[in-house]
């Protein structure tokens, strides 16, 4: 039976603790409340503009890009201070993980200069359109259409018709990445195409699905007949597949996979809660990290891991409710979204966020199956 990749426990450069030591320094100073989950539910322009004078965001990218050309690992450890923070960084959150190195990666010059730059300077966020009614994280079932068209007052381009859902920042966005089939009856991995569509477009609605909280994170994002020129085509004409699986090893291996709640874990410590119970979970904590890290350095060297990324994710995912039943059960309060004490509301805020943990990016159903295939075993 083939063993699962190589992946060595992830170790940090050389003059990391000087940058994490800034960015303390600079939460510090700034101005937010803290949150669980707030790299999906704090949305804060400002903020992340702030971070992009900074120059920590489009960390990876090269100069020659307009980014910074720092290591995946010096990007990890910023994130990682941010999250740990509850630091309000959803806004520019998509365009920095993952839009930005598949620009890189696949983007025409054009499209590089026309969308990096602001990415960069936490100006220009980005959607990403895969999820559809009906096919949970099947990914290659996506229905939405996108049909050639030739001449006419727009040009050469494509037009898209279908429904995304669950399309976190989508009223917050600049554009969204749209993954769309653009041959008819290709097979299911097949015929698959991205496609840039700046927002507000022609031909799209943007339709808030609000959470059990009552908060507006996602959206339905419908497409009827808007029109995409060729110049926004991302990559190749049915490569798709290619790039969006490329695209997830960013999307489930990072700190996010496991720190969504660690605002609950560290407020539990300075409550003084069973140590036994916190002890558990903070092993736990950092076996995941370095499995994290260990991804990391895989990106830096060039690697696509999405085996190693998909077990991050799954077991990340799941380590992160198992804090919010730790609270249960030893916080001394209830979850209250207007509570004055900072447990009481972090604790609302988790469990509401809770169900989603297993989804996004792929539910731990999908992400076993393609453990098993890294296996040989399926």
């Amino acid at each position: 039976m083939p063993s699962l990749p190589e992946l060595e426990p992830g170790t940090l450069p050389p003059g990391t603790a000087g940058l994490r030591a800034r960015v303390r320094s600079f939460l510090a100073e700034a101005s937010f409340t803290p949150r669980c989950d707030s790299w999906l539910t704090g949305a804060d322009p400002a903020f992340s503009r702030a971070l992009g004078a900074r120059g920590w965001l489009g960390m990876t990218l090269p100069a020659r890009a307009g980014g910074h050309g720092r290591s995946p690992l010096e990007r990890f450890v910023v994130i990682e201070e941010l999250l740990a923070a509850g630091a309000p960084v959803a806004a520019h959150w998509i365009a920095d993980r993952q839009v930005g190195p598949s620009l890189l990666h696949n983007g025409t010059p054009e499209q590089q200069r026309r969308f990096l730059p602001g990415i960069v300077r936490g100006e220009c966020f980005f959607a990403i359109g895969m999820s559809e009614p009906d096919s949970g994280s099947d990914l290659a079932s996506v229905r939405t259409r996108a049909e050639r068209t030739r001449g006419g007052e727009h040009g050469d381009g494509w037009r898209l018709t279908g429904t995304k859902v669950w399309t976190s920042g989508a009223h917050l966005a600049h554009a969204i990445l749209v993954l769309a089939r653009s041959e008819r009856g290709s097979e299911r991995h097949a015929g698959l195409t991205q496609f840039i569509v700046p927002l507000p477009a022609e031909g799209v609605t943007i339709r808030p699905i609000a959470s059990l909280s009552g908060e507006h994170h996602f959206n339905e994002v419908v497409f009827d007949g808007a029109f995409v020129p060729d110049a926004l085509v991302l990559g190749k004409p049915g490569d798709g597949w290619r790039q969006v699986t490329a695209e997830l090893a960013y999307e489930r291996s990072g700190p996010e996979r496991l720190l969504s709640t660690f605002l609950l874990l560290r407020l539990l410590h300075e409550r003084g809660a069973d140590p036994r119970a916190l002890g558990r979970l903070l092993a736990r904590l950092w076996a995941l990290r370095q499995a994290s890290l260990g991804v990391a350095g895989a990106l830096a060297q060039g690697r696509t891991p999405d085996v190693a990324a998909a077990l991050v994710k799954d077991l990340g995912t799941r380590f992160e409710s198992e804090v919010i039943e730790a609270a249960r059960d030893h916080a001394g309060a209830e979850p209250d979204p207007g509570s004055p004490d900072p447990l009481a509301r972090a604790l609302a805020q988790a469990v509401v966020q809770a169900p989603g943990f297993t989804l996004r990016g792929g539910t731990n159903e999908i992400l076993r199956g393609i453990v098993a295939r890294g296996l040989g075993v399926r």
